[in-house]
């Protein structure tokens, strides 16, 4: 559920009108709704009751400061994968024991940042970044914090681009070298065991890959536990997909449960690290833009709006489907046959594709389920500024990241002599 209706055929993100958010901050832009992005962490934290658990919110969904800030305030940890994220997380108010860092290409720089901030954990993905992190830990004289992230060959179900359990997939060791590493690690004197993590793909569907994947991991665990490696915490990390069209992805709850009924049924009392992020963010934001032009096509008619590819990558970059919908409804526009599509010179630079929709020059549009691997995947392309981003919190609205101009863009090049 999320907080974006109609109210007298305007639409509303919770009590404020998003006509008058474009009136006065402009298109196109990110909104986003406080109230969805509680209800959505509280969704995932509420069902454990007194089970305990570790909610690290993935930043790489969306990683606006006020965005942080609203789930930090909530109790939210945070899943990185870089250290950009670790700075932002910080500058919200975040804690950095309350962070773990996943991705298989940690720099020098990055690991040394993680350790000398003391974050929760650091997901090792090779053999060389055990070894990297070791000898760093050690130059530092610190000892550090490590779960291996296992790929447990798992088909997610989901677009090839975002599936990361299958073992042609560049994340996680193999399950095979689990017990091997893990005794290497323990050797290791500054390497501290603390759990274990997996983490299988987005936007995931069902519920048995999740299942499927557990039982291969606990599996592990007795087998580590059988050699006397006792960990601290199971990190089962995200992918709980969201309803764009109609998906019907499993709830929160349902998918809490199903976690919770294996690891009882196996005897499992680790502490459950969970890293949702689309989950969270995707329906708790929109991207509202203005129809520039209308303009007759062979099959329809091309809307050519001012947002674009490098606003919204998703559809371009995964032939993503986005509803989009008119935020006024029930004038006397025609419904036409259309493509949306951006001023981005690009063939691909399309919102969406085959739609029919009231709409004339003007008209406002929001793109729904915008609020992850949205404003974090744009860019500068065509020398386009990146719009600015908005959060609704009740009857107020707060600009959280102003509209970029072309001045910002070029402040940090420098002509030739």
């Amino acid at each position: 559920m999320d907080h974006f209706g109609y109210r007298q055929d305007h639409l509303f993100a919770e009590d404020v009108s998003l006509a008058t958010i474009a009136d006065n901050v402009g298109t196109p832009c990110y909104v986003y709704s406080r109230a969805t992005l509680e209800r959505h962490y509280r969704a995932f934290d509420e069902p454990f009751g007194e089970y305990p658990r570790h909610v690290c919110y993935a930043v790489k969904a969306n990683g606006n400061l006020a965005v942080l800030q609203v789930l930090q305030r909530l109790g939210a940890g945070f899943d990185i994968v870089s250290g950009g994220e670790l700075d932002r997380v910080l500058a919200a108010g975040g804690a950095a024991g309350d962070v773990v860092f996943s991705g298989v290409g940690k720099s020098i720089g990055e690991i040394e940042q993680a350790l000398q901030a003391g974050v929760r954990s650091l997901s090792i993905e090779s053999e060389a970044e055990l070894e990297r992190v070791d000898a760093i830990a050690r130059t530092l004289g610190k000892k550090a914090p490590v779960a291996f992230r296992i790929n447990p060959d798992v088909d997610p179900g989901t677009h090839p681009y975002i599936a990361t359990g299958l073992r042609e997939n560049k994340f996680g060791v193999p399950a095979s070298d689990a017990l091997r590493l893990y005794q290497r690690a323990v050797a290791m004197d500054s390497i501290n065991i603390t759990g274990i993590a997996c983490h299988i793909g987005s936007q995931l569907t069902q519920l048995d890959p999740f299942c499927d994947a557990l039982e291969r991991v606990l599996d592990l665990v007795d087998i580590l536990s059988d050699n006397g490696i006792v960990l601290q915490h199971l990190d089962l990390g995200g992918g709980v997909g969201i309803c764009y069209a109609d998906e019907n992805p499993p709830a929160p709850a349902e998918y809490t449960q199903a976690m919770l009924k294996i690891l009882r049924r196996r005897g499992c009392h680790l502490s459950v690290t969970l890293e949702p992020g689309r989950a969270i963010a995707g329906n708790a934001g929109i991207l509202l833009t203005r129809v520039e032009y209308i303009k007759p096509g062979p099959a329809g008619d091309f809307l050519i709006v001012d947002a674009a590819m490098n606003d919204l990558l998703r559809p371009a970059l995964y032939q993503a489907w986005h509803e989009v919908v008119a935020v006024s409804r029930g004038g006397t526009s025609p419904v036409r046959d259309c493509d949306i599509v951006g001023p981005v010179c690009e063939s691909g630079d399309f919102i969406a594709r085959g739609r029919r929709l009231a709409a004339v020059q003007g008209d406002l549009l929001a793109v729904r389920s915008a609020g992850a691997y949205g404003f974090v995947m744009s860019s500068n392309y065509n020398a386009r500024p990146r719009p600015a981003e908005v959060m609704v919190d009740g009857a107020a609205y707060h600009v959280v990241r102003e509209r970029e101009t072309s001045a910002s863009l070029s402040a940090q090049e420098k002509l030739l002599p």
